[in-house]
């Protein structure tokens, strides 16, 4: 095994490439869950918006339209659950999970016809002087414009919640309904509003996956991201800084497992290639151990709404 075969460097600014799918399918779930909405089709959704890209960049030659009708095809999914569970308030794990079944089943037969297509390159954008730091410039300044959109959105997210009026309804929807209902909000409205905007993400993270990170069409590619995107809400404790820093996790370990394989380190590929998912349950069985108080640590942070149907009359 010849691990100076390995760049720290290059290492480091892939992990930002590996985790910005994941972190985007994250910071949507979350602003969905903190409006007290389980939405757990989060697979499903990224891999429609993983085909939706594909197709539309393929088709026009753009991948900014790409990634546009992958948000919106998401998003238009993701109001399939929004209006069964918020207006037929049918039950939102069964819903979830049946909107996944169906986006995994919807983009196999829609990519047929694009297996083994190249899509368009999406240029990276080019930091002049800056490029050229040494060690930093390579990490933090090479990169395309989606992983920058990303971190801009994770901070908009946070800077929402934290400081404004929208951030503040949304979590009081999320954490008494009817308390919110009472004081005249919308409650429906806004968890429909979030729900769109995390199906919207998930649809942007399946297009990156698509057109940048392995930017071509495979069969269920997701392999796993949106349940791992579930995962690093519960483990961030539902806060925006930190499903950055579980997203990040989650992408350093992925691509540290590459480059152990690729430098022959002697453990079979099937260990290694698990290696990610294991380190992500781990973490979350340490955040779900219990507390003095009895209560896990993940279910103090939790939205006191959170999967609970809302009814005007109730």
């Amino acid at each position: 095994m010849d691990l100076s075969a390995i760049s720290p460097t290059l290492l480091i600014a892939s992990l930002m490439v590996a985790a910005t799918p994941i972190l985007l399918a994250a910071i949507g779930e979350l602003v969905v869950e903190k409006a007290g909405v389980l939405n757990l089709g989060v697979e499903g959704m990224m891999i429609t918006g993983a085909i939706c890209g594909f197709a539309i960049a393929v088709e026009t030659g753009s991948p900014v339209l790409g990634f546009i009708c992958a948000a919106i095809g998401a998003a238009i999914l993701s109001m399939i659950f929004g209006v069964l569970t918020q207006f037929f308030l049918s039950n939102q794990v069964a819903t979830g999970l049946a909107l996944t079944l169906f986006g995994l089943g919807l983009s196999s037969l829609l990519g047929q016809s694009y297996v083994g297509i190249k899509p368009p390159s999406t240029e990276k954008i080019d930091f002049p002087l800056l490029s050229d730091i040494p060690y930093l410039g390579p990490i933090v300044f090479n990169h395309d414009l989606m992983v920058y959109l990303t971190l801009a959105l994770v901070a908009a997210v946070w800077a929402t919640l934290k400081y404004t009026r929208a951030g503040l309804i949304l979590r009081a929807v999320g954490e008494n309904h009817d308390a919110a209902h009472a004081l005249g909000y919308k409650v429906i409205r806004v968890r429909l509003m979030a729900i769109a905007f995390g199906g919207a993400c998930a649809g942007l993270g399946g297009a990156y996956l698509s057109l940048i990170r392995v930017p071509q069409w495979t069969e269920g590619m997701t392999a796993g991201a949106g349940w791992i995107a579930l995962a690093i809400v519960v483990f961030a404790s539902w806060r925006p800084l930190r499903v950055l820093l579980g997203a990040y996790l989650f992408g350093g370990v992925t691509v540290l497992q590459l480059n152990l394989q690729a430098a022959g380190m002697a453990i079979p590929v099937e260990y290694l290639s698990m290696s990610p998912y294991l380190i992500t349950i781990l973490v979350l069985v340490i955040m779900s151990a219990p507390r003095k108080g009895g209560k896990a640590r993940m279910s103090l942070a939790a939205p006191a709404c959170l999967g609970r149907a809302f009814h005007a009359s109730s």
